[in-house]
């Protein structure tokens, strides 16, 4: 009986050798797809996301859009979708995930959903007018629908461009006693201020480096066409008049580097569904302006637009292209603390709020009010990292804004070259500082709803997608 157990386990190891060799012999193809949805709003006026006390707008200077392009190596379908708007809280890209996999049947850890940050653009449900909720959800999960449709066979490349033109860090070190204050912020003894203004006299430092690189990953048919370009860059919007519509830089990028390779390669050469699409890198600290340069020249979303096609055009003529590279993606959930106000720092916020008889005019109250509705705000929040493997290419998608620093630092770490950090990604929790951030104070760590997450918090989502890029990494283990 002995012998017969093992000659059947000897048959059953061998029919699995030559499965698996019949499944390695099997041809590999690599397929991507992409897609682009307006999801302009149409019924107008609208109030946009990321400014204090915003008023209404009803000017559209350029539409707003989702872009999703599907990744497929035979075994793995990979999703990356990004929506021209300023934020999106994690119930609300839950949702989303959720519609997609209905409609395309790809695991929703397989889903990467990110904002761009444009502060030009509504809310992606709540400021919609009535009767816009459902069909705004819907262009945005058409985006990926679309994109699993125009699978088609390709080839992957990427690249790393530079632009130091358009990113500055915008926090900086000020001198004792003169950075800005804000007594509802939970912080004391600011010395950081964020904008302090060109060539402000109390300035003495920036406080961290930025990420001036631009990375390309390209995709191309079999036969040399171009069919999209998914880049990344690490600054803020470039801003708009503040009563237009507009996707920002992000926005004008992708039809810019459409242009921009059309006229390289011939139009008869392109794909006619030719996607470009721009992400938000580790901006959180970082914008167009220099401060400490009073002769800085003016930019807006076209020049800005422009510089980052020229740094993509002095690669992308020498991508390396693959017919086949593998996929691989993991998550981890974290649950993280909320720093939350203390009961009297709430009675003080009442205080001030009742003296005010015509209601919230300034910064300040803005905070106070928020102060008080953090009242019986959760101890916790539960934040999603992202780790993509795309041969020997790293992606990350990472929650809130995250500083030029951190991003720095998990490249240098990740075992992929290069490595691409998307911010804003799967949710949305405010700012995400280094722990020694926290200690200069400033706006970016004042407290409030949606910017509440612990001094610890960096730290933690850095070492856990650092984790999770190594995790993806075949030849380490």
């Amino acid at each position: 009986m002995l012998r017969f157990n093992r000659t059947i386990a000897v048959l059953v190891f061998m029919l699995f050798v030559i499965s698996a060799a019949k499944a390695d012999d099997a041809p590999r193809v690599f397929k991507a797809g992409a897609a682009v949805v307006d999801i302009t709003p149409t019924k107008l006026p609208v109030v946009p996301r990321g400014n204090f006390f915003p008023k209404p707008i009803d000017k559209i200077l350029d539409p707003l859009h989702a872009r999703c392009l599907m990744l497929h190596d035979g075994r793995e379908q990979i999703v990356l979708l990004l929506i021209d708007c300023c934020t999106l809280p994690r119930p609300l890209v839950e949702t989303m995930k959720v519609m997609i996999v209905e409609k395309t049947g790809v695991p929703r850890e397989r889903i990467m959903i990110a904002a761009t940050h444009t502060h030009s653009a509504p809310a992606v449900v709540e400021d919609h007018a009535d009767g816009e909720t459902r069909h705004t959800l819907e262009s945005i999960v058409q985006a990926a629908v679309l994109a699993q449709k125009n699978l088609v066979p390709a080839k992957i490349g990427w690249a790393v461009g530079n632009n130091p033109h358009n990113v500055f860090c915008r926090r900086i070190l000020m001198k004792e006693g003169t950075a800005s204050t804000n007594p509802f912020g939970g912080t004391v003894n600011d010395r950081a201020q964020m904008n302090p203004g060109r060539g402000n006299p109390n300035m003495v430092a920036r406080t961290g480096p930025v990420d001036t690189a631009v990375s390309v990953i390209s995709i191309v048919t079999p036969e040399g066409k171009p069919l999209a370009l998914f880049a990344n860059y690490s600054t803020h919007y470039a801003g708009v008049p503040a009563d237009q519509i507009s996707g920002d830089y992000f926005g004008v990028f992708a039809g810019e580097i459409r242009d921009r390779i059309a006229d390289k390669v011939g139009q008869d050469n392109m794909c006619e569904n030719f996607v470009g699409m721009m992400s938000n890198g580790t901006s959180g600290d970082a914008n167009c302006l220099d401060f400490f340069d009073v002769n800085q020249p003016k930019f807006d979303i076209y020049s800005v637009s422009r510089n980052t096609a020229d740094a993509t055009m002095a690669v992308w003529p020498n991508i390396e292209y693959f017919d086949w590279v593998p996929l691989g993606m993991a998550e981890q959930t974290l649950t993280l603390n909320n720093r939350l106000p203390t009961a009297e720092e709430i009675q003080v916020a009442k205080n001030h709020l009742a003296a005010l008889p015509d209601g919230p005019k300034v910064i300040i109250d803005d905070y106070a009010q928020s102060t008080l509705a953090m009242e019986n705000h959760p101890k916790t929040s539960e934040v999603v990292v992202q780790a993509i493997r795309i041969g020997e290419l790293g992606l990350t998608a990472l929650p809130g804004e995250i500083y030029g620093i951190t991003g720095l630092e998990i490249k240098a770490r990740s075992p992929f070259f290069p490595t691409i950090n998307l911010s804003l990604a799967n949710g949305t929790f405010g700012y995400i500082p280094p722990e020694e951030q926290h200690r200069l104070g400033g706006y970016n760590v004042w407290r409030r709803p949606g910017n509440c997450l612990e001094p610890a918090a960096e730290g933690k989502i850095r070492a856990a997608v650092i984790d999770l890029l190594k995790s993806l990494d075949t030849n380490s283990q």
